[in-house]
């Protein structure tokens, strides 16, 4: 009889595990009355609700996975949340410009701004898709107690606490899932359609061998060079590729196209997204869900 690898086998586990792991935290507003609270996008507001539990407040701006956070509009009713924040998280790097004129048009006496490509020294022209990174999400998390910490002191032993259970317990799975992939196929070669996925690439140690002008044109909505899609072609022709990683939020014909010819040769593809799908996920379902299937989609290319 035919068995799945237990690679395979392991992975499918971790993902009805991770099915019981969605919680109301990445809905538009949450977290509790204390701290008013803004996160630009779901995925950072996320874990600041997440860390400051029954103390925060939290509102999302961006919370549809409909919504693009490259071109979004604030509303009037964004103009009054913002507002009334007294913590600002902002992802910067340019993928959020809307962000930071929404506070310059909402000034607030003692309001504290969190810019993460500030905070992870990424500048505009950089890669905005810090959230896909282990290292930098886990200096936003500092970054949100100290900043929880200076806005309500008396808190301050809540919040340390409060981040101690986010990383021992709210990120295990998270974590456990990075450390394995990293382990069973460091250096394997994977496709990718958009710069989203490179830092998450680079901390499992695989090799992504897709043309970064590619990526980033992708990402950026401008059409790439024909020597790109040339190379892609050629990689999934040859299968050179291992598994192709589509961002299923952003499928330009390119991609789609890519994403066709890759399933004919076999190829396995698996999904991410740029933000919480379902909105009501947690960060760590979500990132945890699309692991555990990049992890199965691995495992079935390379047989371990």
């Amino acid at each position: 009889m035919w068995k799945l690898p237990v690679g395979v086998l392991l992975v499918l586990a971790v993902l009805a595990a991770a099915a019981f792991g969605l919680s109301r935290a990445g809905t538009r507003s949450t977290g509790g009355s204390g701290l008013q609270v803004v996160a630009a996008e779901n995925f950072w507001g996320s874990i600041a609700a997440q860390l400051g539990g029954d103390r925060a407040h939290v509102t999302s701006v961006i919370a549809s996975p409909a919504t693009d956070p490259h071109d979004y509009e604030p509303t009037a009713a964004d103009a009054r949340t913002m507002a009334g924040a007294r913590l600002a998280i902002v992802n910067g790097i340019g993928y959020d410009p809307w962000a930071d004129k929404l506070i310059a048009a909402n000034p607030v006496s003692g309001r504290v701004v969190l810019r993460v490509g500030d905070l992870v020294g990424i500048k505009p022209g950089g890669n905005p898709h810090r959230w896909y990174s282990p290292t930098d999400v886990q200096q936003v998390i500092g970054a949100i107690v100290r900043d929880y910490a200076q806005l309500d002191p008396k808190d301050a032993g809540y919040f340390a606490r409060q981040k101690t259970r986010f990383e021992t317990r709210g990120l295990a799975q998270y974590k456990q899932l990075l450390a394995t992939i990293k382990r069973r196929y460091h250096g394997v070669a994977v496709g990718a359609s958009e710069s989203i996925f490179v830092p998450l690439a680079q901390a499992l140690g695989l090799n992504l061998v897709t043309p970064y002008s590619f990526l980033k044109a992708i990402s950026e909505g401008t059409d790439p060079t024909a020597s790109d899609r040339s190379t892609i072609d050629r990689q999934i022709a040859t299968r050179r590729i291992k598994v192709w990683v589509l961002n299923s939020q952003n499928s330009t014909p390119d991609v789609q196209r890519i994403t066709h010819a890759a399933r004919k040769q076999g190829i396995p593809v698996t999904t991410i997204t740029e933000t919480l799908t379902p909105a009501s996920a947690t960060f760590q379902a979500w990132q945890s869900r699309q692991l555990a299937a990049l992890a199965a989609a691995l495992a079935r290319a390379t047989a371990r």
